[in-house]
Protein backbone atom coordinates (compact mmCIF):
# COMPACT_ATOMS: atom_id res chain seq x y z
CA UNK A 1 0.00 0.00 0.00
CA UNK A 2 2.72 2.25 0.78
CA UNK A 3 4.92 1.52 -2.00
CA UNK A 4 6.12 4.56 -4.13
CA UNK A 5 4.25 6.73 -1.65
CA UNK A 6 5.35 10.23 -0.52
CA UNK A 7 5.29 9.96 3.70
CA UNK A 8 6.03 12.75 6.21
CA UNK A 9 7.00 11.28 9.35
CA UNK A 10 6.53 13.76 12.29
CA UNK A 11 8.27 13.07 15.67
CA UNK A 12 6.89 14.21 18.98
CA UNK A 13 8.45 14.28 22.21
CA UNK A 14 8.07 11.05 23.97
CA UNK A 15 10.65 8.18 25.41
CA UNK A 16 9.00 5.95 22.37
CA UNK A 17 10.57 8.16 19.76
CA UNK A 18 13.31 5.94 19.77
CA UNK A 19 10.99 3.51 18.11
CA UNK A 20 10.22 5.94 15.30
CA UNK A 21 13.88 5.30 13.70
CA UNK A 22 12.34 1.45 13.50
CA UNK A 23 8.93 2.84 11.48
CA UNK A 24 11.00 4.90 9.17
CA UNK A 25 13.34 2.12 8.12
CA UNK A 26 9.71 -0.20 7.77
CA UNK A 27 8.48 2.29 5.45
CA UNK A 28 11.42 2.61 3.48
CA UNK A 29 11.28 -1.23 2.93
CA UNK A 30 8.05 -0.61 1.57
CA UNK A 31 9.23 1.07 -0.76
CA UNK A 32 8.25 4.45 0.02
CA UNK A 33 9.88 7.71 0.29
CA UNK A 34 10.07 9.28 3.76
CA UNK A 35 11.10 12.77 5.02
CA UNK A 36 10.99 13.26 8.74
CA UNK A 37 9.69 16.42 10.72
CA UNK A 38 11.20 16.32 14.39
CA UNK A 39 9.79 18.18 17.07
CA UNK A 40 12.26 20.34 19.40
CA UNK A 41 11.55 18.12 22.34
CA UNK A 42 11.71 14.65 20.21
CA UNK A 43 15.20 15.89 19.41
CA UNK A 44 16.24 15.26 23.19
CA UNK A 45 15.46 11.59 22.64
CA UNK A 46 16.82 10.70 18.73
CA UNK A 47 18.62 13.04 16.66
CA UNK A 48 17.87 14.51 13.43
CA UNK A 49 21.11 13.04 11.99
CA UNK A 50 19.27 9.40 12.37
CA UNK A 51 16.51 10.29 10.58
CA UNK A 52 18.86 12.22 7.90
CA UNK A 53 20.76 8.91 7.53
CA UNK A 54 17.92 6.05 7.71
CA UNK A 55 15.69 7.96 5.21
CA UNK A 56 18.59 10.30 2.83
CA UNK A 57 16.50 12.83 3.45
CA UNK A 58 16.59 16.25 4.66
CA UNK A 59 14.80 16.41 8.21
CA UNK A 60 12.47 19.42 9.11
CA UNK A 61 12.80 21.01 12.35
CA UNK A 62 12.69 24.46 12.11
CA UNK A 63 10.08 26.55 9.84
CA UNK A 64 13.25 28.96 9.11
CA UNK A 65 16.26 26.94 8.47
CA UNK A 66 17.81 27.93 5.65
CA UNK A 67 18.77 24.75 4.05
CA UNK A 68 14.79 23.92 3.61
CA UNK A 69 12.43 24.92 1.28
CA UNK A 70 11.96 28.53 2.28
CA UNK A 71 7.75 27.13 2.55
CA UNK A 72 8.32 23.91 4.05
CA UNK A 73 5.48 23.22 6.04
CA UNK A 74 3.11 23.93 2.69
CA UNK A 75 5.39 22.15 0.36
CA UNK A 76 5.86 19.18 2.69
CA UNK A 77 1.99 18.83 2.96
CA UNK A 78 1.51 18.71 -0.63
CA UNK A 79 3.95 16.37 -1.21
CA UNK A 80 2.88 13.92 1.39
CA UNK A 81 0.46 10.79 0.20
CA UNK A 82 0.08 10.06 3.79
CA UNK A 83 1.22 11.36 7.08
CA UNK A 84 2.05 10.11 10.49
CA UNK A 85 3.23 11.24 13.87
CA UNK A 86 4.89 8.61 15.64
CA UNK A 87 4.45 8.76 18.43
CA UNK A 88 2.15 11.24 19.08
CA UNK A 89 2.28 13.58 22.35
CA UNK A 90 -0.60 14.55 24.64
CA UNK A 91 0.70 18.21 23.55
CA UNK A 92 0.64 17.50 20.25
CA UNK A 93 -2.60 16.13 20.14
CA UNK A 94 -4.12 19.21 21.98
CA UNK A 95 -2.20 21.14 19.15
CA UNK A 96 -4.57 19.41 15.98
CA UNK A 97 -7.69 19.32 17.80
CA UNK A 98 -7.72 23.04 18.53
CA UNK A 99 -6.41 24.10 15.01
CA UNK A 100 -2.91 25.64 17.06
CA UNK A 101 0.15 25.74 14.53
CA UNK A 102 3.70 27.04 16.12
CA UNK A 103 5.84 24.67 15.54
CA UNK A 104 6.77 22.82 11.78
CA UNK A 105 5.13 20.35 12.53
CA UNK A 106 2.34 21.63 13.89
CA UNK A 107 2.08 23.83 10.72
CA UNK A 108 2.21 20.41 8.27
CA UNK A 109 -0.08 19.02 10.07
CA UNK A 110 -2.80 21.95 9.56
CA UNK A 111 -1.41 22.15 6.29
CA UNK A 112 -2.63 18.43 4.97
CA UNK A 113 -4.97 17.50 2.84
CA UNK A 114 -3.81 13.88 2.77
CA UNK A 115 -5.07 11.28 5.38
CA UNK A 116 -3.35 11.71 8.98
CA UNK A 117 -2.54 9.10 11.31
CA UNK A 118 -1.30 9.47 14.51
CA UNK A 119 -0.37 6.91 17.54
CA UNK A 120 -0.68 8.25 21.18
CA UNK A 121 2.21 7.30 23.70
CA UNK A 122 1.94 8.39 27.26
CA UNK A 123 1.79 7.77 30.45
CA UNK A 124 -1.61 6.16 31.64
CA UNK A 125 -2.95 9.03 33.90
CA UNK A 126 -2.27 11.74 31.32
CA UNK A 127 -3.85 9.60 28.29
CA UNK A 128 -7.36 8.68 31.05
CA UNK A 129 -6.91 12.39 31.68
CA UNK A 130 -10.76 13.89 30.19
CA UNK A 131 -8.79 16.67 28.26
CA UNK A 132 -6.93 14.41 26.44
CA UNK A 133 -9.71 12.03 25.84
CA UNK A 134 -11.92 14.78 24.75
CA UNK A 135 -9.20 15.91 21.89
CA UNK A 136 -8.86 12.16 20.82
CA UNK A 137 -12.46 12.60 20.63
CA UNK A 138 -12.35 15.43 18.19
CA UNK A 139 -9.40 13.73 15.82
CA UNK A 140 -11.77 10.97 15.45
CA UNK A 141 -14.41 13.26 14.62
CA UNK A 142 -12.43 15.12 11.73
CA UNK A 143 -11.20 12.20 10.69
CA UNK A 144 -7.90 11.43 11.84
CA UNK A 145 -7.24 7.44 12.15
CA UNK A 146 -6.04 6.40 15.91
CA UNK A 147 -3.51 3.67 16.89
CA UNK A 148 -4.39 2.93 20.17
CA UNK A 149 -1.67 2.46 22.75
CA UNK A 150 -1.09 -0.65 24.29
CA UNK A 151 -0.96 -2.19 27.98
CA UNK A 152 2.43 -2.71 29.15
CA UNK A 153 5.08 -1.84 31.21
CA UNK A 154 5.81 2.10 31.13
CA UNK A 155 8.79 3.98 31.54
CA UNK A 156 7.38 5.04 34.62
CA UNK A 157 8.34 1.30 35.61
CA UNK A 158 4.72 -0.01 36.11
CA UNK A 159 1.79 -1.46 34.01
CA UNK A 160 -0.47 0.29 32.10
CA UNK A 161 -2.21 1.31 29.13
CA UNK A 162 -0.05 4.20 27.17
CA UNK A 163 2.17 2.19 25.68
CA UNK A 164 3.14 2.53 22.21
CA UNK A 165 2.47 -0.40 19.69
CA UNK A 166 5.59 -1.88 18.30
CA UNK A 167 6.60 -0.23 14.55
CA UNK A 168 5.09 -3.55 12.90
CA UNK A 169 1.67 -3.41 14.20
CA UNK A 170 1.61 0.31 13.57
CA UNK A 171 2.18 -0.45 10.53
CA UNK A 172 -0.67 -3.04 9.78
CA UNK A 173 -2.94 -1.65 11.53
CA UNK A 174 -2.71 1.70 9.64
CA UNK A 175 -2.66 -0.12 6.69
CA UNK A 176 -5.50 -1.78 7.23
CA UNK A 177 -7.63 1.36 8.48
CA UNK A 178 -6.45 2.85 5.48
CA UNK A 179 -7.95 0.09 3.35
CA UNK A 180 -11.35 0.28 5.82
CA UNK A 181 -11.99 3.65 5.14
CA UNK A 182 -13.29 2.79 1.04
CA UNK A 183 -14.30 -0.51 1.61
CA UNK A 184 -16.38 -2.43 -0.29
CA UNK A 185 -18.10 -4.48 2.31
CA UNK A 186 -18.92 -1.62 5.15
CA UNK A 187 -21.54 -2.87 6.91
CA UNK A 188 -21.21 -6.43 5.64
CA UNK A 189 -20.53 -9.91 8.48
CA UNK A 190 -18.86 -12.06 6.83
CA UNK A 191 -17.64 -15.89 8.06
CA UNK A 192 -14.36 -17.06 7.15
CA UNK A 193 -13.03 -20.62 7.94
CA UNK A 194 -9.46 -21.85 7.84
CA UNK A 195 -7.15 -24.45 8.50
CA UNK A 196 -7.40 -29.03 8.39
CA UNK A 197 -9.99 -29.93 11.15
CA UNK A 198 -8.40 -32.71 13.36
CA UNK A 199 -10.70 -35.61 14.41
CA UNK A 200 -9.04 -37.37 17.22
CA UNK A 201 -8.63 -41.20 17.99
CA UNK A 202 -7.22 -41.15 21.08
CA UNK A 203 -5.62 -38.82 23.35
CA UNK A 204 -2.48 -38.42 21.40
CA UNK A 205 -3.31 -38.88 17.52
CA UNK A 206 -5.96 -37.67 15.23
CA UNK A 207 -6.97 -37.82 11.41
CA UNK A 208 -6.42 -34.25 9.76
CA UNK A 209 -5.03 -32.99 6.69
CA UNK A 210 -1.89 -30.54 4.86
CA UNK A 211 -3.82 -27.36 5.21
CA UNK A 212 -1.87 -24.44 6.85
CA UNK A 213 -4.87 -21.76 7.31
CA UNK A 214 -3.40 -19.30 4.96
CA UNK A 215 -5.86 -19.11 2.24
CA UNK A 216 -8.64 -18.84 4.80
CA UNK A 217 -6.74 -15.85 7.25
CA UNK A 218 -6.00 -13.79 3.76
CA UNK A 219 -9.63 -13.80 3.19
CA UNK A 220 -10.28 -12.94 6.48
CA UNK A 221 -7.64 -9.95 6.53
CA UNK A 222 -9.21 -9.23 3.25
CA UNK A 223 -12.88 -8.66 4.44
CA UNK A 224 -11.57 -6.86 7.10
CA UNK A 225 -9.73 -4.64 5.21
CA UNK A 226 -12.61 -4.39 2.87
CA UNK A 227 -14.63 -2.94 5.78
CA UNK A 228 -16.99 -6.12 7.11
CA UNK A 229 -17.43 -7.62 10.50
CA UNK A 230 -15.22 -10.57 10.29
CA UNK A 231 -15.53 -13.90 12.27
CA UNK A 232 -12.47 -16.06 11.70
CA UNK A 233 -13.41 -20.13 12.39
CA UNK A 234 -10.01 -21.80 12.13
CA UNK A 235 -7.96 -24.74 13.53
CA UNK A 236 -4.88 -23.16 12.84
CA UNK A 237 -2.35 -20.94 14.91
CA UNK A 238 -1.77 -19.00 12.33
CA UNK A 239 -1.77 -15.56 14.21
CA UNK A 240 -5.66 -14.10 13.37
CA UNK A 241 -5.10 -10.24 11.65
CA UNK A 242 -6.13 -7.34 13.67
CA UNK A 243 -9.72 -6.47 14.10
CA UNK A 244 -11.06 -9.95 13.21
CA UNK A 245 -12.94 -11.90 16.20
CA UNK A 246 -11.70 -15.30 16.27
CA UNK A 247 -13.25 -18.40 17.40
CA UNK A 248 -10.67 -21.68 17.75
CA UNK A 249 -12.01 -24.98 16.83
CA UNK A 250 -10.89 -28.67 16.13
CA UNK A 251 -13.30 -30.73 14.66
CA UNK A 252 -15.72 -30.97 11.82
CA UNK A 253 -18.82 -31.05 14.08
CA UNK A 254 -17.41 -28.13 16.42
CA UNK A 255 -16.76 -26.18 13.54
CA UNK A 256 -19.87 -26.70 12.04
CA UNK A 257 -21.77 -25.88 15.60
CA UNK A 258 -19.71 -23.01 15.23
CA UNK A 259 -21.08 -21.70 11.60
CA UNK A 260 -24.53 -22.33 12.68
CA UNK A 261 -24.65 -20.15 15.47
CA UNK A 262 -23.92 -17.23 13.79
CA UNK A 263 -25.16 -17.93 9.96
CA UNK A 264 -28.14 -16.11 10.45
CA UNK A 265 -26.00 -12.93 11.25
CA UNK A 266 -24.01 -13.66 8.18
CA UNK A 267 -23.99 -11.89 4.87
CA UNK A 268 -21.59 -14.01 3.21
CA UNK A 269 -19.73 -17.23 4.13
CA UNK A 270 -16.04 -17.88 3.16
CA UNK A 271 -15.71 -22.07 3.90
CA UNK A 272 -11.62 -22.14 2.88
CA UNK A 273 -10.93 -24.81 5.52
CA UNK A 274 -10.27 -28.28 4.89
CA UNK A 275 -12.79 -30.57 6.56
CA UNK A 276 -11.74 -33.99 7.36
CA UNK A 277 -14.32 -36.12 5.16
CA UNK A 278 -13.83 -39.25 7.95
CA UNK A 279 -13.69 -39.19 11.86
CA UNK A 280 -12.79 -41.96 14.34
CA UNK A 281 -16.47 -43.62 15.32
CA UNK A 282 -15.26 -43.97 18.93
CA UNK A 283 -11.85 -41.93 19.75
CA UNK A 284 -10.42 -43.65 22.96
CA UNK A 285 -10.04 -42.26 25.84
CA UNK A 286 -6.44 -43.29 26.65
CA UNK A 287 -3.57 -43.68 24.24
CA UNK A 288 -4.08 -46.88 22.13
CA UNK A 289 -1.01 -49.45 22.02
CA UNK A 290 0.83 -51.15 19.31
CA UNK A 291 -0.85 -54.12 18.61
CA UNK A 292 0.29 -57.94 20.11
CA UNK A 293 2.89 -59.52 17.40
CA UNK A 294 2.42 -56.69 14.96
CA UNK A 295 -1.18 -57.31 14.30
CA UNK A 296 -2.82 -54.43 11.95
CA UNK A 297 -4.71 -51.98 13.63
CA UNK A 298 -8.07 -51.47 12.43
CA UNK A 299 -9.70 -48.19 12.36
CA UNK A 300 -13.89 -47.71 11.62
CA UNK A 301 -14.20 -44.52 10.69
CA UNK A 302 -17.85 -42.86 10.08
CA UNK A 303 -18.50 -40.17 7.46
CA UNK A 304 -18.59 -36.31 9.31
CA UNK A 305 -21.22 -33.86 8.62
CA UNK A 306 -20.87 -32.18 5.17
CA UNK A 307 -20.57 -29.01 6.32
CA UNK A 308 -20.75 -26.93 2.92
CA UNK A 309 -23.47 -29.26 1.67
CA UNK A 310 -25.75 -28.13 4.38
CA UNK A 311 -24.39 -24.62 3.99
CA UNK A 312 -25.83 -24.75 0.91
CA UNK A 313 -29.15 -26.32 1.42
CA UNK A 314 -29.96 -24.22 4.40
CA UNK A 315 -28.68 -20.16 3.04
CA UNK A 316 -31.48 -18.11 2.83
CA UNK A 317 -29.62 -14.49 2.12
CA UNK A 318 -26.41 -15.62 2.51
CA UNK A 319 -23.58 -15.42 -0.68
CA UNK A 320 -21.50 -18.61 0.07
CA UNK A 321 -17.98 -19.54 -1.21
CA UNK A 322 -17.07 -23.07 -1.04
CA UNK A 323 -13.20 -24.40 -1.99
CA UNK A 324 -12.24 -27.56 -3.94
CA UNK A 325 -8.68 -29.08 -3.35
CA UNK A 326 -8.12 -31.48 -6.50
CA UNK A 327 -5.05 -33.52 -7.62
CA UNK A 328 -6.34 -34.18 -10.86
CA UNK A 329 -9.41 -33.35 -13.64
CA UNK A 330 -10.00 -29.95 -11.81
CA UNK A 331 -12.25 -28.76 -13.97
CA UNK A 332 -14.78 -32.05 -13.77
CA UNK A 333 -14.32 -32.55 -10.36
CA UNK A 334 -14.77 -28.97 -9.30
CA UNK A 335 -17.79 -28.27 -11.22
CA UNK A 336 -19.61 -31.48 -9.96
CA UNK A 337 -19.15 -29.97 -6.40
CA UNK A 338 -20.52 -26.70 -7.86
CA UNK A 339 -23.56 -28.38 -8.68
CA UNK A 340 -23.66 -30.46 -5.43
CA UNK A 341 -22.91 -28.28 -2.55
CA UNK A 342 -25.81 -25.28 -4.13
CA UNK A 343 -22.34 -22.29 -3.60
CA UNK A 344 -22.54 -19.23 -5.70
CA UNK A 345 -19.05 -19.76 -5.85
CA UNK A 346 -16.24 -22.42 -6.49
CA UNK A 347 -12.73 -22.06 -6.13
CA UNK A 348 -10.66 -24.75 -7.31
CA UNK A 349 -7.17 -25.48 -6.90
CA UNK A 350 -4.52 -27.81 -8.14
CA UNK A 351 -2.52 -28.75 -4.62
CA UNK A 352 -0.64 -31.22 -6.77
CA UNK A 353 1.15 -28.10 -8.82
CA UNK A 354 4.28 -26.44 -7.28
CA UNK A 355 3.85 -22.99 -5.08
CA UNK A 356 -0.07 -24.25 -4.99
CA UNK A 357 -2.17 -24.82 -2.68
CA UNK A 358 -1.47 -26.06 0.97
CA UNK A 359 1.25 -24.81 3.37
CA UNK A 360 2.53 -21.88 0.51
CA UNK A 361 1.96 -18.13 0.05
CA UNK A 362 0.87 -18.22 -3.15
CA UNK A 363 -2.27 -19.94 -5.20
CA UNK A 364 -3.62 -20.33 -8.48
CA UNK A 365 -7.58 -20.40 -8.51
CA UNK A 366 -9.90 -21.60 -11.16
CA UNK A 367 -13.40 -19.60 -10.34
CA UNK A 368 -16.76 -21.42 -10.85
CA UNK A 369 -20.01 -19.68 -10.56
CA UNK A 370 -23.44 -21.15 -11.79
CA UNK A 371 -24.36 -20.27 -15.28
CA UNK A 372 -21.03 -18.92 -16.28
CA UNK A 373 -17.63 -19.31 -17.93
CA UNK A 374 -14.65 -20.49 -15.55
CA UNK A 375 -12.51 -17.92 -14.69
CA UNK A 376 -8.38 -18.90 -14.02
CA UNK A 377 -6.88 -16.40 -11.44
CA UNK A 378 -2.95 -16.66 -12.56
CA UNK A 379 -0.12 -17.59 -9.36
CA UNK A 380 -0.65 -14.72 -7.10
CA UNK A 381 -0.18 -14.14 -3.05
CA UNK A 382 -3.05 -15.76 -1.32
CA UNK A 383 -4.00 -11.96 -0.05
CA UNK A 384 -3.66 -10.58 -3.46
CA UNK A 385 -5.94 -13.32 -4.73
CA UNK A 386 -8.73 -13.13 -1.75
CA UNK A 387 -8.57 -9.10 -2.01
CA UNK A 388 -9.46 -9.35 -5.90
CA UNK A 389 -12.23 -11.78 -5.48
CA UNK A 390 -13.84 -10.24 -2.33
CA UNK A 391 -13.90 -6.85 -4.55
CA UNK A 392 -15.78 -8.29 -7.37
CA UNK A 393 -18.02 -10.28 -4.08
CA UNK A 394 -18.81 -7.15 -2.50
CA UNK A 395 -20.61 -6.16 -6.03
CA UNK A 396 -22.66 -9.39 -6.24
CA UNK A 397 -23.70 -8.54 -2.66
CA UNK A 398 -25.09 -5.08 -3.01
Amino acid sequence: MFNNKNIVLIVTGGVAAYKAATFARLLIKEKATVRVVLTNAASEFITDKTFAALTQQPVLMDLFDNNVDYIAHISLADWADYIFVVPITANMLAKIAHGIADDAASTVILARHTPLIVVPAMNVNMYENPAVQRNLAQLKADGVFIIEPVTGLLAEGYVGKGRMPEPLEILKQSELKLRQKDGQLKGRKVIVTAGGTLEPIDPVRYISNRSSGKMGLAFAQAASEAGAEVLLITTSDLPVPFGVEVKRVETAQQMLDAILARYDWADLVVMAAAVADYRFSQPAEQKIKKQAEHQALHLDLVENPDILAQLGAAKTHQYLIGFAAETNDLLAHASEKLKKKHVDMLLANDVSKENIGFGYDTNELLILEPDKSPITLPLASKLELARKILLDVAKKIK
